[in-house]
Parts: structure tokens; sequence; C-alpha cells
């Protein structure tokens, strides 16, 4: 199918922090595709109010609109999809050295705009500004492990017999579409698009219409770089773009990241069409408190695990299951989380607001209900007072709920808040038979002394990653990320080894010379 041509002129356009913040009114993004920025098919800067085009992207902290998501048609797709497949050939030729030195400049290129990015991110989503720091530093991990690719990826050769040989090789697979969530706007995407297009594939990024501007800054950084035009490409959009992403004949894979329900739909979508898939979805991740874990050590940790980025991650901590009553513990919790502080300065103790006005109103809502089925409301973050300047904005407060059955919802469905179910368990059977029973499979937590206890509940945790004494325990490269049961749907991990494997297909070569003529001139 033959894509039309580029509905304007590519322009070098990249929005900075510093011109959001010198602009009198928000300007809509375009796409990027083939090494610049590409307006979309019915793309008109007088129709941003107009949500058949363009989506609105607001502030979490005051609500305002700071720019508007274009929403690209098959059309753009089509155009991106084949700057994508145009550019395969001549990049994958390219050795995996000569395409890991370019990787460095973009290494390079983070940390000198480290702090820029940061600032988007904390404009954009609404992150205190250590935790924007942070997700910077954790993306540009990936970033580092994409850079040992040649290291990590060695074919084998080997004397199988006499005369005959084997060797193999990885090998890309040809355009690859990353869909992303909200919730980290730089490093989930780092997950996949370093290790994808270090391998020699081209790839095609969906950002999370809900926050774009991070991902449309550093698209300069690519240039400068110096991938070549069409390697990485960005479209912008909402779940329809997704899609036409999913489903285009031409794209050989696809990742996503979001909600379980998503997630399988995506799958089965893109499966259905003999595409590789690796879909990741939502969690319900558990903490278990032993009797004889460390009152301060581990009331820090819970207090960190779920109001961390305000609790929209999905390493989160979201249930604490005491075996036994532990009210010291439970009373550190609530006297920690009390004492946070709703601001996006850099610093301890600082809490940011969540995405948009329907999660405060979801959160408030599982709160509501849990308060209606009898459960005790221990710190009650729906009382939380907004930071003057900024009643406009998405703030909600911590919320810490002791429940009383094991039946309330609050309990076991994902809440995706600053919030904390605790439940009071008899024994460690009966804390694994609760952990065991939600459906999905991200992340677990045993706070113990004990190094026996601790490995007796990470031989029966159902989750994919794991923490003793660490309650979000997301491996460091060169470990990989990714859960099981309903929290994954694939058959690899997003990133390290599992990335290497889900972004290349193996060539196998099995040679056989004649038997050499063993005579020579002594014989």
């Amino acid at each position: 199918m033959e894509s039309p041509n580029p509905p304007r002129t590519p322009q070098p356009r990249e929005v900075t922090f510093s011109q959001l913040m010198l602009a009198t009114a928000p300007a809509p993004l375009e796409n990027f595709v083939g090494g610049a920025h590409v307006a979309t098919a019915d793309w008109d800067s007088s129709q941003v109010e107009n949500p058949s085009k363009f989506i609105p992207v607001t502030s979490p902290a005051n609500g305002e609109v700071i720019t508007y998501c274009p929403i690209s048609r098959q059309v753009d797709v089509d155009y991106a999809v084949k700057a994508a497949a145009d550019a395969f050939d001549s990049w994958s030729s390219r050795t995996m050295k000569d395409r890991a030195q370019i990787m460095i400049r973009f290494h390079q290129l983070i940390v000198k705009h480290r702090d820029e990015l940061a600032s988007l991110i904390v404009l954009e989503h609404g992150k205190t500004k250590t935790e924007a720091l942070a997700e910077v530093d954790k993306g540009n991990e990936t970033v580092e492990y994409a850079i040992s690719l040649p290291q990590l990826t060695q074919g084998k050769i080997a004397d199988v017999s006499r005369g005959i040989s084997c060797q193999d090789s990885k090998r890309p697979l040809g355009v690859v579409v990353s869909i992303v969530p909200f919730n980290f706007p730089f490093m989930v995407p780092m997950w996949t698009l370093p290790i994808a297009v270090g391998l020699g594939n081209t790839l095609i990024l969906k950002p999370s219409e809900k926050v774009p501007l991070t991902m449309n800054r550093v698209a300069a950084l690519f240039r400068e770089a110096g991938f070549p035009p069409g390697v990485i490409n960005i479209v912008n959009g909402n779940a329809d773009t997704a899609s036409l992403l999913t489903v285009h004949h031409n794209v050989k894979a696809v990742t996503f990241v979001g909600t379980s329900h998503v997630a399988d739909l995506i799958h089965k979508k893109g499966t259905n069409l003999n595409k590789r898939v690796l879909a990741l979805g939502g969690a319900k991740n558990h903490l278990v408190a032993n009797p004889d874990c460390k009152i301060d050590m581990t009331a820090q940790d819970v207090v960190n695990s779920f109001t961390g980025c305000s609790g929209q991650r999905c390493m989160a901590a979201s249930v604490l299951l005491t075996i036994g009553p532990q009210p010291e513990l439970i009373a550190e919790i609530v006297k920690r989380a009390k004492s946070l502080a709703f601001s996006q300065a850099a610093g301890a103790g600082n809490m940011g607001p969540v995405i948009d006005a329907a999660s405060v109103t979801r959160i408030n809502a599982y709160v509501t209900e849990s308060e209606w089925q009898g459960a005790e409301i221990l710190l009650d973050g729906r009382k939380a007072a907004a930071p003057v300047g900024s009643e406009t904005g998405f703030w909600c407060g911590a919320s810490i709920v002791k429940h009383k059955k094991k039946s309330d919802k609050m309990l076991r469905e994902e809440v995706f808040g600053p919030c904390l179910s605790i439940l009071e368990v008899a024994t460690k059977e009966e804390a694994v038979e609760f952990e065991n029973a939600n459906p999905y499979g991200n992340a677990a937590c045993i706070y113990t002394s004990d190094p026996w206890t601790a490995d007796w509940f990470t031989k029966r945790f159902s989750a994919g990653m794991m923490g003793v004494n660490v309650g979000v325990p997301v491996p460091r490269e060169p470990f990989s990320f990714g859960g099981i049961n309903r929290s994954r749907f694939g058959d690899s991990d997003i990133t390290g080894e599992g990335a290497i494997n889900f972004f290349t297909w193996t060539k196998k070569v099995t040679t056989k010379w004649a038997v050499p003529d063993e005579s020579n001139w002594m014989s």
C-alpha cells in the first residue's frame, strides 16, 4: 500500500520547556516522522478545540491546558510506517557497534538535558522534581544497557561434526511499535526504544495523549545524536491510533503498557495477525509484614511504596498484610504518611498531584465504598486541601484503610493512587493464600529480619518481581522487568535478555565442506 505524501512540509520543530513557559497560548504538537516534525493530515491550529482533531493536555498541578495532542488517522499511521520501513534496510545493515556509537551520543544528550526533561515530566505528569529526575536516570539505565548490545548479542559458532559447523546470530524483525502509558513519560519509552533500535529495528512510538511533551522534546535529541531519518518515529493520538498501529500489515511486533483489559485486547488483536506482541497490564501488589520486621525501616518503605509518584505506578504497594496484630507498625505508617506535603519541589516528604480529575474521583470512590462496607479509615486523603494557588489542580491525599472483610473491592482491584489497604491475617499461609488469589502478578514483598522466612515467602508468592524488605522491587539492568498472570500478556520480559529475544529472530546456518585431503608432502 503506497503511503500518501506528507500533509505538510516537515519542520524541525520541538517544544522546549523554556518555550512552554514563555508561550502566551498553548500550541498544538505535531508527529515526528522521518527525522522531522510533521503535521497530521487534518492538522489545523485553529481547530484545537475540536475533539475529533486534538486532545487537550493539562498540567495536573493546576488543571490548565499546556498543549494539544493531535489525533493521528490511518493516513498518518501509513506515512509513519512507510518512513520506518524505508529506513529499515539501511539501519539494520549497519554493524551493532556502529549503532551503539549513536546510542552513546544519545545517552550523553540525556545527561546534558536531564534537568529540562525532568521539568517537562513535572509539568505534564505531576511528579515531584526528585521523582522526575529519578525517572530520567532510570530510563537512561536502559540506554546504557543498549550500548552493551554488541557484547550481549554475540552469536555462537561450533564444529558439530567432522566438516560441519553451525552458527547463529540475532537478526532484527523490521518495523516495531511501542505503545506507552502516562505514568512514566520517559522511562517506559526507554524500556523498549533503545534495545529495539539498537538491535537494528526501526520503531514507531505512540506516547500517551496525556503526556506527549517529554518525548516530543526527546525527538530533537534523536536527531542530534545521529539516528537516521525514519529509524525512530513518534505518532500521537488516542486509542484508535494505537489500534491502527497494532494491526498495520507492515508492523512486525508491538509492545504495550497499560491496563490489563486493554493489554489483553492488544495482545489478542496482534497475535491473531501473527505479530509478536508483549503487553504489560495492571497490578495489585501485596506487602507482607512478618512480626519480626524492623518497624522504622518497614514503615518508611511502605510509605515510599504506596505514595511515591502519587501511587501511579504498576509497582506501587497496594495491600499490606500484617501477620497478626501489629499496631505499632500501622501507627508509624500512618504518622509518616500524614506528614507528607503537597508539593512538586525536590526533596523528601513531598507528593505531587495525580494525572487528572477523573483519577481523583475514582481513587476517592474506592475509599468511600470501603467506608460504607465497614472499613476503618486511618488516614483520609479525601479531606486533604490543595496547595494555595493550585486549587484547580488534581490533588489527592494519601489514604490508609484498615479492612475487616476480604471481599472489599479496594482490597482486590487496582486503585492506581496513593492508597494503602491493610488487612490482618492470622498466619503466613493465609497471607500467601490471599496474595496468590489475586489475578495479577507484578510484585510482592516480605518484610522480615529472618532469611528463612524471606525464602519461604519468595518461593510461594505469585509475582514476577519480588522484594525482601524492598517495597518497589524493580530490577536494575541487566535484570529484566516483567510480571506474570494478568500483569503480562506475552512470553517475555520487556527489558533485558527478554527484550533482546523479543525484538529479534535467530538465524541459524549449518555449513558443510568436503573432508580435506589429509595427505601432504611428508606422506
